[in-house]
């Protein structure tokens, strides 16, 4: 057990010892002598309790305002985000592997609902006919996932204490590659959440297209309410976001299994476009080429976003970590493919074409063939609008712990790394959901307008995570080498290929945007750690700081006052204390109001100087400043120390009824060099 050092001697007479430990020692006697004793009593330990190390932990309590207002608004916080949960709790804040897949998989998943969709819309620019490539372009994305979850398989296990393809290309290639994916990785979240939440809208759209004008609020409400639920923290996401990930799987399969019987049995049937759809279709036909199926490709390829997630948030997962982050990955994979698999077969045998005004979805209009206009196709279009939209949760799980790395390594601010009172990454959850609501306004909350900038930042990560993986495999030799560096050979391989697709086939359409962001980003991240370098160092003491037990100069005291108030006196009581050379500063531009106040001064007798300076231009800050400048000027190495009266109304509002000239005075006075700043405040109870 830590013992405590012995007790201070008691005050002297007339003063009281305070114990830093927030504990009263009271004297006992007994009956009989040598029966005195100490009584320890501890009358704060509400708020603070005592540790084992003799450190002192601080209750929830001592985060509850004291004031009317106060209360109100945590109270109004509490309802919204929860009440605060302490860090000792965050094992149980932790995901079983059927939440986790909600969360961190939604993304992935979900992009079935669009991604068949995706690569109709690029392969009828060629005609009608040429969608018949859908099915094989949909088997080579299926071909790809199945290796980049394999390779992912192998990252996990290599990293099990988080595998973020920033995290292993730092690691093994580089700041700067690191760099290179966490950038990436940044701006493809954004785009996660701008995308889901735009497919959503367009599902609920296409089940009331009288809301169609107004897709941009709808967008931006939904960010609102993913903003509230993630602010709840991890766990209390996974709760609410479970139920719509689990009813979209059952509604889908089941839209699958349904027409799949209706085929066998011949009943299926074809799907007969609206005579207006093929016109406009034929004004657009170009011809079917290379670069076409390419970019069909790319286009249907954004399905593989979300893959990663899963990765970068193994800390989250319940122990042990690593093996329920690989099965929650094995199981997002196998779901995704299937549904990718039947929702782009069932296209095919419907000969389904997609809606050139993007008011019905293809998986609508697939849904409305297989089951009709009734209950069905509201419950699919209801989970599917759910399961989108909160599919830009994975963005919202992944952005702000990518960026705690960030910060945590010193590349973006340190309010990133800050976990609030809900264990959630507060700054990143709000940031994120701040740019994604700007690209839904610019972008008018359009999935095709999207598209083209989305896939690249996610397939740019995987081939650093994988190269990376390559690297670390060849460097250590560990057990399984060989097997884990042609994995993550392929993996790389492929990665990089498809990410050279995306480049060359959307550069014109948007992904130009993304090549210049990223660089701009990296920029931006350099300066940030050059910047917090250069302040460590200039914070970092010296051996001579250590060693110097030079005096310090005798610092220069003003108070500037208005007037001779209780305030006033407060300050100069103050300031008498620090120094008894101290001087009180009037500024003043009417001359009987500085007389009269240097009668009230000569009364008041107390052997400090008034200094009066007149301002016939009426200002007061320049004034006090220059003379402040005067002063430091004659004695350079003398600090100056402004003592400020302030008054503390007591409501809020009451300070709009002030002119606030003591804060103001606080804020210019914050910058300036060898200037300390004493506020004594005053309070009107």
């Amino acid at each position: 057990m830590t013992s405590r050092p012995p007790p201070e001697p008691p005050a002297k007479p007339g003063g009281t010892h305070v114990d830093p430990m927030l504990e009263v020692r009271e004297h006992r006697t007994g009956a009989r002598p040598g029966d005195a004793y100490v009584r320890i009593v501890r009358p704060f330990e509400e708020e603070f309790e005592h540790g084992d190390a003799g450190q002192l932990i601080a209750s929830e309590q001592t985060i509850d305002s004291k004031t009317t207002f106060g209360r109100w608004f945590r109270n109004g916080r509490n309802f919204l985000f929860g009440r605060p949960i302490s860090s000792e709790h965050e094992e149980h804040e932790r995901l079983t592997k059927v939440k986790a897949l909600a969360v961190f998989s939604s993304d992935n998943i979900s992009s079935s609902a669009y991604a068949t969709e995706e690569i109709m819309r690029i392969l009828v620019l060629a005609g009608v006919g040429a969608i018949a490539l859908t099915l094989p372009i949909t088997v080579a994305i299926v071909a790809v996932l199945v290796i980049v979850a394999v390779s992912y398989r192998q990252t996990i296990r290599a990293y099990p204490n988080g595998a973020s393809s920033y995290i292993v290309a730092s690691d093994n290639l580089g700041t700067g590659a690191g760099l290179l994916a966490g950038g990436a990785l940044l701006i493809d979240y954004t785009l996660t959440v701008a995308v889901s939440v735009s497919a959503g809208v367009a599902a609920i759209t296409s089940l009331v297209p009288g809301l169609y004008p107004d897709r941009v609020l709808i967008a931006l409400i939904i960010v609102a309410l993913l903003t509230i639920g993630n602010l709840r923290g991890i766990r209390e996401s996974g709760t609410i976001f479970m139920a719509p990930t689990y009813l979209y799987l059952v509604a889908i399969f089941g839209v699958i299994i349904w027409g799949l019987i209706l085929q066998a049995g011949g009943n299926l049937g074809t799907f007969v476009p609206p005579p207006e759809w093929t016109e406009a279709q034929a004004g657009t036909a170009t011809v079917l080429s290379i670069f076409l199926v390419l970019r069909a490709f790319s286009s249907g390829s954004a399905a593989l976003t979300g893959v990663e997630a899963i990765s970068d948030g193994v800390p989250a997962f319940k122990p042990p970590e690593w093996r329920n982050a690989r099965t929650t990955l094995t199981w997002a994979a196998i779901l995704f493919g299937a549904l990718f698999l039947g929702i782009s077969y069932l296209a095919a045998a419907i000969e389904v074409v997609p809606d050139p005004t993007e008011q019905q979805t293809v998986l609508s209009l697939i849904t409305r063939q297989v089951a009709g206009d009734g209950w069905y196709l509201v419950l699919v279009q209801i989970a599917t609008a759910l399961v989108l939209t909160l599919a830009a949760n994975t963005a919202f799980a992944d952005f702000p712990r990518l960026s705690s790395f960030l910060a945590r390594d010193g590349f973006m601010p340190r309010q990133f790394a800050f976990r609030g009172d809900r264990l959630a990454f507060t700054t990143g959850i709000a940031a994120l959901a701040g740019m994604a609501s700007v690209l839904l306004v610019v972008f008018d909350a359009s999935v095709t307008a999207l598209i083209p900038l989305y896939t690249l930042g996610v397939f740019l990560a995987f081939t650093l995570s994988q190269s990376g993986m390559v690297v670390r495999w060849w460097r250590r030799r560990e057990p399984h080498w060989r097997g884990g560096l042609i994995i993550n050979g392929v993996g790389a391989a492929t990665t990089a290929v498809i990410a050279v697709v995306v480049v060359s086939t959307k550069f014109l359409s948007g992904a130009w945007i993304v090549v210049l962001l990223i660089p701009i980003l990296m920029a931006l991240m350099v300066a940030i750690r050059r910047h917090y370098r250069v302040v460590e160092a200039a914070l970092k003491p010296a051996h001579t700081d250590r060693q110097d037990t030079t005096v310090l100069p005798r610092p220069i005291v003003i108070v500037p006052i208005a007037r001779l108030d209780r305030p006033a006196l407060g300050a100069i009581a103050f300031a008498r204390t620090l120094s008894p050379q101290a001087s009180a500063v009037h500024v003043t531009n009417d001359s009987a109001t500085a007389a009269l106040l240097r009668e009230e001064w000569a009364q008041l007798n107390n052997g400090m100087e008034l200094v009066v300076v007149e301002s016939p231009y009426r200002a007061l800050m320049g004034p006090l400043l220059r003379y402040m400048d005067a002063l430091q000027a004659l004695d350079p190495s003398r600090p100056v120390v402004v003592v400020l009266s302030e008054i503390v109304p007591r409501h809020w509002w009451e300070n709009l009824l002030h002119n606030q000239s003591s804060l103001r005075l606080k804020l210019r006075l914050f910058g300036r060099r060898n200037t300390i700043v004493a506020d004594v405040p005053y309070h009107l109870d």
